[in-house]
């Protein structure tokens, strides 16, 4: 994988200059005094298309464990969103940065690398993951990274991310790219993957195990369609849950035992309180929805994992369809973060409630491996230009992208591009 440096030089002739423009190729390794990049700044925090304006910065240069990296392309996700609107919290309260540049999800080239990086060197392409830590507590050595008081979401919690010509990240957070996929296809899968991955496999003794039943909220988008195959490739079952009867047909195909429209129902939000009448409609509502799972199932058997992010809107039903001993494992709310259910379930019924936060490393170069052997498809869905950055962003808030993940172009002039020589060739044609 890795570009021999003297064959990639002669491959191209290319001016050193301060800035350059989108999908202009600067010299293997030469990092200019300038970038392009989308920008958000806290006085800016809103709906996307307000929120991230372009600028021109300063371009980052890598410390002794750091690794600069020329971004093709980028993946969206709702920490995007988050970012934007500042909720939970203002991203600015966390790095203290002046300004911030989104983008938890790449793939490039590395073009510059810190004097203790011994793993990778210019020219090699990758993916990179986006958890980042400082690496010298008890946790980064011997436990859990994901656990460190340091742990944070490069893209998110940093100032640095993917939707500029450049960005800066540690060397740890850099996995070998899938050479049968496109820029935009690596660029869109490792934040859910990893994500969905250590949901499933990250939480002894409730890890999947062949044979169990899982219930997948938001079975189409990006978590979905990865908790799916994932699912499938372990010899469980999946239960998709879809919104919009037009993505049956997409969540069946990705190895889906089942698929439950969730607007065959109406016991979605906070749980009314306990022993009202308004609780027993919910109650008999809710224990609906439990029987279509059993229809998939077999009656009785409720499922094993329920594997959740929106949150407020379900939470509830999720708490009591699983089952007895189960656990439900959650990563985020994206319908809202005030959860409710009724206790009883969860205490009498021994129920695991697990909050669940990407993965480190290995699992993530695990998720990695099982892309790189083809074993599972990266469901890009769309592909937007530089210029929709925040379009892109928009569209996943209100919902109305397609299922899958979605990527955006930065410096790949044009989609379908496979290798860096590819890119240079499309580049020097002003494709």
């Amino acid at each position: 994988m890795a570009l021999d440096l003297t064959t990639g030089e002669a491959a191209y002739a290319a001016e050193r200059k301060d800035l350059y423009a989108m999908g202009e190729m600067p010299p293997l390794g030469h990092l200019p005094a300038q970038m392009h990049a989308w920008v958000l700044r806290r006085e800016r925090h809103g709906e996307p298309e307000t929120a991230l304006q372009l600028e021109v910065v300063d371009c980052p240069k890598p410390d002794s464990n750091e690794v600069i990296i020329l971004v093709m392309a980028a993946g969206v996700n709702y920490n995007g969103v988050w970012g934007c609107l500042g909720q939970p919290v203002s991203t600015f309260d966390v790095h203290k940065a002046p300004y911030a540049i989104l983008g938890s999800d790449a793939a490039g080239i590395v073009w510059a690398v810190g004097d203790k990086v011994k793993r990778w060197k210019v020219g090699d392409e990758v993916v990179v993951h986006c958890n980042q830590d400082d690496g010298d507590d008890e946790d980064c050595n011997g436990g859990d990274p994901m656990y460190s008081p340091s742990q944070r979401i490069w893209g998110y919690e940093t100032a640095d991310g993917s939707f500029a010509q450049f960005t800066r990240v540690q060397s740890q957070q850099l996995m070998a790219r899938p050479q049968h996929l496109t820029w935009e296809e690596s660029a869109c899968y490792t934040l859910t993957l990893a994500t969905a991955y250590r949901m499933l496999f990250g939480h002894e003794p409730h890890d999947l195990k062949p044979g169990q039943n899982v219930l997948v909220w938001g079975a189409s988008g990006g978590l979905g369609s990865y908790a799916i195959q994932l699912i499938n490739t372990a010899g469980a079952n999946a239960i998709g849950v879809i919104s919009d009867e037009s993505k049956r047909d997409f969540v069946m195909s990705l190895g889906a035992k089942g698929v439950i429209n969730r607007n065959d129902f109406s016991c979605w939000g906070q749980l009314p309180t306990v022993n009202t009448a308004a609780y027993d409609i919910w109650l008999k509502e809710a224990r609906r929805f439990g029987k279509a799972i059993w229809d998939i199932t077999g009656k009785g058997k409720n499922v094993d994992m329920v594997f959740e992010h929106p949150g407020e809107a379900t939470f509830p039903v999720s708490s009591l369809v699983c089952k007895k001993g189960g656990m439900v494992v959650i990563c985020a709310g994206t319908t809202g973060f005030n959860c409710t259910f009724d206790v009883r379930y969860m205490w009498m019924h021994q129920k695991r409630l697990q909050g669940s936060h990407f993965a480190h490393l290995k699992q993530a170069s695990a998720a990695n491996n099982l892309m790189v052997e083809r074993r599972l498809d990266p469901c890009m869905s769309e592909c937007f230009a530089w210029s929709e950055i925040p379009l892109a962003h928009t569209k996943m808030r209100r919902n109305e992208h397609k299922p899958g993940n979605m990527a955006v172009l930065v410096q790949a002039p044009v989609m379908g591009l496979r290798t860096f020589a590819d890119t240079i060739e499309a580049s020097r044609e002003g494709r």
